[in-house]
């Protein structure tokens, strides 16, 4: 897992209020969704608005695309690299 991912993976924790993860219990293949980590629809709202601030995106929620993106960490990390703001963190 590389620092982005790691990150993602911590940001997903932390939004998501997932107290009782480590950063290391997310895979980055691991699904977000259904029979993975078990998220909703909620929680990809609540998601994409962390990853909006911490990462400066736009993310369309009408997008084709958008759950392509939240699939994984590591989709999430694609995404996050090719659209984040020059100067986020």
């Amino acid at each position: 897992m590389n620092d982005l991912e790691r990150d993602i993976a911590g940001l997903i924790i932390e939004t998501l209020a997932l107290d009782h993860l480590k950063v290391d219990d997310i895979t980055v293949d691991q699904p977000l969704f259904g029979q993975g980590l078990g998220l909703d629809s909620v929680d990809a709202l609540e998601l994409a608005l962390a990853l909006q601030q911490r990462y400066g995106l736009k993310i369309a929620s009408d997008s084709r695309d958008a759950r392509r993106h939240f699939e994984t960490v590591s989709s999430l990390a694609h995404y996050v690299e090719a659209n984040r703001a020059p100067c986020a963190s």
